[in-house]
């Protein structure tokens, strides 16, 4: 064998490992860009579920915020419709005059002199129901007029001797019915 033929033959096996050598790194080649193909692909994949539920969870926050918002005026409106209803009771019952005022100053007065002995109790009540409380109060041995108190009507009665303070004004009373009564009176004024 010649030189040359063993050249030649390293040459051509030179060539074929080469060509072997090349064909293994276009197919790693085409494996790495598959792969890179893959992960690009899943990237994007979780970058558009990333969106989508980004989108999802921005609407599901700002329904939230609508839906509370709405209800915070509905409860505003109620809130007002309510107000103005205790307000036109209050007007009815700052407008009961004539026997009708003094039969429930009487009663308030009676429940109130229970709580007493007698001994200078001062009865109060609003400036318009002077002349009322003193024919009143002249039923009750030991009570005198106080001075006036800003209520719709009614009684405040105290004495210092018994250091009791009863409460039996008009205001008090519609107070105490309205809360006890508000949620009957809420359900019927918005039907509930």
């Amino acid at each position: 064998m010649s030189l040359d033929t063993v050249v030649e033959d390293i040459r051509d096996e030179a060539r074929a490992r080469a060509d072997e050598i090349r064909s293994e790194g276009e197919e790693r080649a085409e494996e790495i860009i598959d792969e890179a193909e893959r992960e690009a692909d899943d990237i994007v994949d979780e970058a558009e579920r990333e969106a989508e539920r980004k989108i999802s969870q921005e609407r599901d926050q700002k329904l939230s915020s609508a839906k509370l918002e709405a209800k915070q005026a509905r409860l505003e409106a109620r809130r007002e419709v309510l107000e103005e209803v205790h307000d036109d009771v209050e007007a009815q019952i700052a407008d009961i005059d004539g026997d009708e005022r003094e039969a429930l100053t009487r009663s308030l007065l009676d429940a109130a002199a229970e709580e007493f002995d007698g001994d200078s109790v001062r009865v109060h009540g609003h400036e318009d129901d002077a002349d009322l409380l003193e024919g009143i109060v002249a039923d009750y041995d030991g009570f005198e007029v106080g001075e006036p108190v800003d209520c719709l009507g009614g009684v405040v009665v105290e004495s210092d001797a018994s250091r009791v303070r009863v409460n039996n004004t008009f205001d008090s009373i519609l107070e105490d019915v309205w809360e006890e009564n508000l949620r009957e009176i809420s359900a019927r004024l918005f039907e509930e």
